[in-house]
């Protein structure tokens, strides 16, 4: 039991705080927050047992969990360093890490500090998004882990076995390239598909009418906080392009089967992508090797 401090109370610091405060890993929660909305409703819903400004959390706490957008983690991060008292960690959860790495890479507490990316989520953000369990049966990555201290591994180590969550090692910009193709683009892909509905559909009553579980399934990630996924996609632009370009590639070959009316060109495209069926449903899942 110890003095947990989460800086940035939304769906994936809030979701921690359930699930440590219920692991009874943490005796006391402190929260971290520049909006005075979630602050109170970070106190309200019972995330944190108070909210208090950094130097002060920063000072009470053994573990700090950073849970802001990374753009502002990129930013944040060498202070805390600076802040941290002996024998304390720090960790990150943003879904980018070759740049924060490096905005580090040189500091004097470095090896306070652990690189880590638990992969959940949902659509929904702020405090009132939080949920239970939100992290069970997931995957954690950690990149660099060479350059944290034994310590340090073990503490996050520890969260993460409390939170449900299996731990794969990763090197950083490894991490970006394949989060930029399993994560990142589809993001994109649902926000660029509800810009082409709205711009075709007009009326908003067809879109609510005829949109099916299809449609909305595929929508749901456009629902996202644009003020965290566009850091995302900024610091990320690199392979991110990469796999755009490719993702284009494969459209267009799309269309221009669809309008030469190659039906069985299309089919044997479709048949090549229910490859990913039994991947997603883990029947060819084979253990992971850390990298």
């Amino acid at each position: 039991m110890k003095t947990v401090c989460i800086i940035g109370t939304g769906l994936i610091g809030g979701s921690m705080a359930l699930d440590l405060r219920k692991g009874e890993f943490a005796a006391r929660i402190i929260g971290v927050e520049q909006h005075a909305a979630h602050a109170a409703d970070a106190l309200a819903c019972g995330l944190v047992d108070a909210v208090l400004p950094l130097e002060e959390a920063l000072s009470e706490a053994s573990l700090t969990i950073l849970a802001i957008p990374v753009n502002a983690a990129l930013q944040l991060l060498p202070r805390i360093l600076d802040l941290l008292t002996p024998g304390a960690v720090v960790l990150d959860v943003g879904s980018t890490k070759a740049q924060l790495c490096a905005a580090v890479a040189h500091h004097p507490k470095r090896a306070q500090y652990v690189a880590a990316h638990p992969i959940a989520g949902t659509e929904n953000s702020g405090p009132r998004a939080a949920l239970a369990g939100l992290f069970q049966g997931k995957t954690n990555i950690i990149c660099e882990q060479e350059r944290s201290s034994q310590q340090a591994l073990a503490e996050a180590l520890a969260l993460m076995e409390v939170l449900g969550m299996r731990t794969l090692y990763m090197r950083a910009e490894e991490h970006d390239k394949h989060l930029a193709y399993v994560s990142h683009l589809s993001h994109i892909s649902s926000f660029v598909l509800s810009l082409t509905v709205l711009d075709i559909e007009k009326e908003e009553e067809n879109i609510f009418a005829l949109a099916g579980s299809g449609f909305a399934s595929t929508a749901r990630l456009a629902k996202s906080s644009p003020a965290m996924w566009g850091p995302i996609f900024e610091q990320n632009t690199a392979f991110l392009s990469l796999a755009l370009q490719e993702y284009i590639t494969h459209l267009q070959l799309f269309q221009q089967r669809l309008q030469q009316g190659n039906t069985p060109a299309l089919l044997q495209m479709m048949e090549e992508a229910n490859r990913i069926r039994p991947i997603l449903e883990g029947k060819s899942r084979t253990p992971q090797p850390a990298l």
